[in-house]
């Protein structure tokens, strides 16, 4: 009996030692690096929430636009900290940099969203309100929604057609949107855009020429990889290129706001207010 009674105190103390060196073992594993990237049954990239959840894509990680690899201090509303930065933000040609500057020192005043003109191109990506990116199989597009900018939404034909001709189009305040897959990038090729909006909050000019090249790529879970090439041949001497990413917002809903709520008695909103 009294051998039994060690044995068993023998066996006790060792499956301890077992679960100690589980628990050091468990301790010492690195943390997850964080969510896969999720995917369609077919295996293409999801921008949107899995069936059963909600999420949106909400904060990019500047609040402008500019140039690759510049370093410029800018606000939220595009507003350059120091003014003799301006011609280091874009290679502009001589009169879209006078112009640039000339709304930079106007406080941005004659923003076309203060009379609920809405954002376009890249702008989108930093309006207030959020955004989805969702792929409807059936007619072989991809829709972009927006919470801000009088909840409007972009068309993405995936169907092989190419962008159009500007010279041969009425231009557009979203423009003829194509795209197509790059492996797990998707890159969308837009022209025929009208002059009436502005395609960034810091007032960069643009004209009926103008072609955006983007890329969305999923690198995981919970971020957006965006990129812009810029390309407009008579405001800037050569095509140029952004990027940033933007956080998932996990379990939300992008809002219903529009622009013409937030009208002042002068019948004008802050660019702030068209995502607000």
């Amino acid at each position: 009996m009294r051998h039994s009674r060690v044995a068993a105190l023998l066996l006790v103390a060792t499956l301890a030692g077992c679960d100690r060196g589980s628990d050091s073992t468990a301790s010492a594993t690195p943390p997850d690096a964080g969510r896969p990237t999720p995917r369609h049954p077919d295996g293409q990239v999801r921008f949107d929430s899995e069936p059963g959840n909600r999420g949106y894509w909400g904060q990019a990680s500047v609040g402008s636009l500019f140039e690759k690899g510049v370093q410029v201090a800018m606000d939220e509303n595009g507003l350059l900290a120091n003014i003799a930065d301006a011609p280091r933000v874009a290679p502009f040609q001589p009169w879209a940099l006078a112009l640039y500057e000339y709304r930079q020192r106007n406080g941005l005043k004659d923003d076309p969203t203060r009379a609920c003109i809405a954002p376009s191109g890249p702008r989108h990506l930093h309006t207030a309100g959020g955004f989805r990116i969702i792929r409807d199989p059936t007619y072989d597009r991809m829709y972009i929604l927006f919470g801000g900018g009088n909840r409007n939404w972009r068309v993405v034909f995936m169907d092989g057609r190419q962008p159009p001709n500007a010279e041969e189009v009425s231009g557009t305040y979203f423009g003829h949107q194509a795209g197509h897959w790059e492996g797990d990038t998707l890159v969308v090729e837009s022209s025929g855009y009208n002059a009436r909006f502005w395609f960034s909050n810091g007032g960069l000019p643009h004209t009926e020429a103008l072609r955006l090249t983007e890329r969305f790529s999923r690198p995981d879970f919970d971020t957006l990889k965006y990129e812009v090439t810029v390309d407009d041949a008579l405001t800037y001497t050569r095509p140029w290129t952004a990027e940033w990413t933007v956080d998932w917002v996990d379990g939300g809903e992008i809002a219903e706001r529009f622009c013409e709520d937030y009208r002042d008695d002068l019948g004008s909103s802050g660019p702030e207010s068209v995502g607000e």
